[in-house]
């Protein structure tokens, strides 16, 4: 296989980027969706995002995605070409400056077609990969922040590759949030693969989208919103195309799309489109985005809808900001989940404070030094008995079913990977096979949180109020030294003999626990 470097032609920064990277000022948002990669880099101007450089690349990465879930060699090796010439205009970046997602056919395919190792090394930075109401959030987050806000109900849309996102929103708050299986490329590949479009062909298309929306339509129907925003390369393209033709004057109204499916219809075949404001790149799965939006319209009963210029991407770069400002949307989401199912939250905070003392005495030695590292430890000591909620048996495996299937706003398919494995390790066996299956980056770490977490745990095993002995934690090699003070073990048996259990258990993982 040709490396990397072979496949992509050096690409010189712009002078704009150069001096946004010397000034370390400078954000950067990649978006691989399933028909476009995109590639954002800008800076924050009094609370406006002033865009210092787009890239955009069509690399129809949803037409690869093989019926077993794999990506055919071709279209990966595109991708992982873009994804390169992406990565040497971020050379130089911070990595908490720069975030990459996927979304729908990242969400597919899988773990065993190794694709996402290779793009993380093409792109040089991580790649997280989304669920669809994150994706809908971050979509909601990018849109709402280029419009004037007002304390209306609004409709957003977002049409991709591979599935479309709803969101209804007030102010800057989404109260709904959907994810659609379908898509521009989804629904070309299904309709028009053979290049012609018949009535028939529409017809049965538009039904099959009407069918995705029935589950939530009298949902967004009914919930009142009072103005349409669409976001997303369909939606925009529509809009170039009906306000090109003549059809409308402003954004794309229901009749003018009427007009257009009659002109596509007329032309007969993907191969013949040829309107005004449309794109060569776009043409191929053209006809598939209309039918979408046309079932999107007949069925939430749009007139009017207005394109934004602004979307995930600019959504994923408000959400850096947010977070380098402490305002992580991650934690309003864990206080919201314990309130819902309960959790003693005295008891968890004082577990998630023993567990960070007991991080920060062995975060050199054991190369837990990374920004994520003690964030992730402490959401795992707030959850750790969120499966109570289900039954006391086995609450750990109960709650790190919770954790890993619940949609989450603010965190990653991966972040929530790695919860559910800390949570199911919390107690009783190691969970060492969970930990094989994470992510090749995080299969070192998460393990050793993990020990950590259940140490926090077994002192605070008596849930009393009461502030436990501060132990001194060393680690050399394969081995964990525990100490207390002085008779402190003698006068808690209890406590001494969990431990001894607690060090059997241990050695599943290699590690040999030693406490006095």
């Amino acid at each position: 296989m040709a490396t990397t470097a072979a496949r992509a032609p050096a690409t010189r920064l712009t002078p704009a980027i150069a001096q946004a990277l010397d000034n370390g000022d400078a954000f950067a948002a990649v978006d691989l969706g399933s028909n476009s990669f995109h590639l954002l880099v800008a800076r924050m101007d009094g609370g406006t995002l002033q865009v210092i450089d787009r890239h955009k690349e069509m690399v129809r990465l949803g037409e690869g995605l093989t019926p077993d879930k794999h990506l055919r060699e071709d279209v990966a090796e595109r991708a992982l070409a873009c994804l390169e010439r992406m990565g040497q205009r971020l050379r130089g970046m911070e990595p908490a400056r720069v975030r990459a997602v996927g979304t729908n056919t990242l969400r597919q395919v899988r773990p065993e077609a190794r694709f996402l190792p290779r793009a993380e090394r093409a792109l040089g930075h991580p790649i997280e990969v989304i669920a669809g109401r994150e994706e809908a959030r971050l979509i909601y987050l990018g849109v709402v922040h280029g419009l004037a806000i007002g304390d209306e109900k609004r409709l957003v849309i977002d049409i991709g590759g591979g599935s479309t996102e709803l969101i209804l929103g007030q102010g800057f708050q989404p109260r709904l949030r959907e994810s659609l299986h379908m898509g521009c490329v989804s629904m070309s590949q299904r309709f028009f693969g053979d290049d012609k479009i018949t009535r028939k062909q529409m017809d049965h298309a538009e039904l099959y989208g009407a069918l995705e929306v029935r589950p939530v339509r009298e949902l967004f129907r009914e919930s009142g919103w009072s103005k349409a925003t669409g976001s997303s390369g369909t939606i925009k393209d529509v809009a170039a195309v009906v306000t090109g033709e003549g059809w409308s004057e402003d954004g794309i109204t229901a009749a003018s799309l009427d007009r257009l499916r009659e002109a596509i219809l007329d032309a007969g075949k993907v191969s013949a489109l040829g309107f005004k404001g449309l794109s060569d790149e776009r043409r191929p799965v053209f006809a598939g985005g209309v039918a979408v939006l046309r079932s999107l319209f007949a069925s939430l009963a749009i007139q009017h809808m207005r394109a934004s210029d602004q979307a995930l991407r600019e959504g994923l770069i408000y959400e850096i900001v947010g977070r380098l400002e402490h305002e992580d949307v991650r934690g309003r989401t864990l206080a919201t989940l314990t309130r819902r199912f309960d959790v003693d939250q005295a008891h968890a905070t004082r577990v998630k404070a023993s567990a960070l003392k007991l991080l920060a005495q062995v975060r050199e030695p054991w190369q837990l030094t990374h920004a994520s590292h003690a964030p992730m430890l402490g959401w795992a000591a707030e959850l750790h008995e969120i499966g109570l909620a289900v039954a006391h048996s086995q609450y750990q495996k109960h709650g790190a079913y919770l954790i890993g299937h619940a949609d989450l706003s603010g965190f990653t398919r991966q972040e929530q990977q790695v919860l559910a494995a800390l949570v199911l390790g919390h107690r009783r066996k190691f969970p060492v096979d969970a930990f094989l299956e994470l992510p090749s980056g995080v299969r070192s770490c998460a393990p050793r949180l993990c020990v950590l977490l259940r140490l926090a745990v077994l002192m605070h095993r008596g849930r009393s109020p009461d502030i436990p002995p501060e132990p001194t934690l060393r680690t050399a090699g394969g081995s964990l030294a525990l100490c207390f003070p002085d008779d402190w073990l003698e006068q808690h048996p209890l406590t001494r003999l969990e431990l001894e259990e607690e060090a059997r258990r241990l050695l599943a993982s290699g590690l040999r626990l030693e406490f006095a």
